[in-house]
């Protein structure tokens, strides 16, 4: 398997590394893949061989390259778009611009050729965008898959990250990829994750809000159910320790709102006075309950 949607690469990576054997991980990064900044790196994308490969790719089912030199043009001026840095403006020479639509696309025909590569040296590497891993039977097919990709990169005018390459045993060591950590025969989000998820959370819990508990949960619904769709895949201890920690930031709302001094504790009186099902009755998405429907449905 090569390039996948976030979530298949996702399942993917993590029923390879339980069932398969193939527990030895090549975990690399590619360095400034996309556009970077005035002054740092420009280890991108070559601008000319990226519009050659788009204009050889083949759609079905005409099987011809984009020849439409409209469209070429306009990925020309997409790549060729100026950059405004406070009052400074420049054209990059390489790279395509970061957090664009279309850079994951264009990504991943500049990226195909490895996809093919390693798919016919019988290397497993799963991709998503410019983030990948290969799955290997042991540390020397790891050794040698790594060879291979730091290869191709050199000559496709890459570079591997190199404080972000290593070989690793999933079983003991783990790694990260695409926003969780695979270890064992368990996933969960990694750190950078779930202090992300915490600080917006906390961001819309703060004591002195100042709005209704009706309010707060409002507007803090959206975000876990977001954040559950694409971390539905993680151990289920994830959600109900989630759940308490937002709990009991609610609660020292609560008692802000009554003038109670300090937070809410894990266990006390505050459990009692407003109980898991309080929060329920006001409509609070629970990050357990969502996992274990999905369980069940599955």
């Amino acid at each position: 398997m090569a390039f996948a949607p976030a979530g298949d690469a996702k399942r993917h990576c993590g029923g390879w590394t339980n069932c398969s054997n193939r527990i030895h991980v090549v975990d690399a990064d590619l360095k400034s893949y996309l556009r970077v900044k005035p002054g740092g790196m420009l280890l991108t994308i070559p601008k000319d061989r990226l519009l050659a490969l788009v204009a050889s790719k083949e759609p079905a089912p005409a099987k011809a390259g984009v020849a439409d030199r409209r469209i070429l043009s306009l990925v020309q001026a997409f790549l060729e778009q100026g950059v405004l840095d406070g009052t400074e403006e420049w054209v990059p020479e390489r790279g395509t611009p970061q957090g664009a639509v279309i850079s994951p696309l264009l990504s991943n025909i500049y990226l195909d050729p490895l996809d093919h590569l390693m798919a016919e040296l019988g290397f497993e590497m799963v991709r998503y965008a410019d983030d990948f891993v290969v799955l290997c039977r042991s540390p020397e097919d790891a050794a040698a898959a790594l060879a291979v990709v730091q290869e191709w990169t050199a000559r496709a005018g890459l570079v591997l990250h190199p404080d972000k390459m290593r070989l690793v045993d999933a079983r003991i060591e783990g790694f990260d990829f695409l926003g969780y950590r695979f270890q064992a025969d368990q996933r969960w989000p990694r750190e950078k994750s779930l202090t992300k998820l915490k600080d917006t959370v906390r961001a819309k819990t703060r004591r002195t809000v100042g709005r209704s508990l009706a309010s707060v949960i409002t507007d803090l619904n959206p975000t876990l159910r977001g954040w559950f769709e694409y971390f539905k895949h993680s151990h289920r201890w994830t959600f109900g320790m989630l759940d308490g920690w937002i709990r009991r930031r609610l609660r020292s709302i609560l008692r802000k709102q009554q003038k109670r001094q300090g937070i809410a504790r894990a266990n006390g009186a505050d459990q009692t006075r407003w109980p898991n099902a309080f929060f329920d009755d006001h409509g609070l998405f629970s990050l357990q309950r969502a996992y274990e429907a999905a369980r069940q449905s599955s």
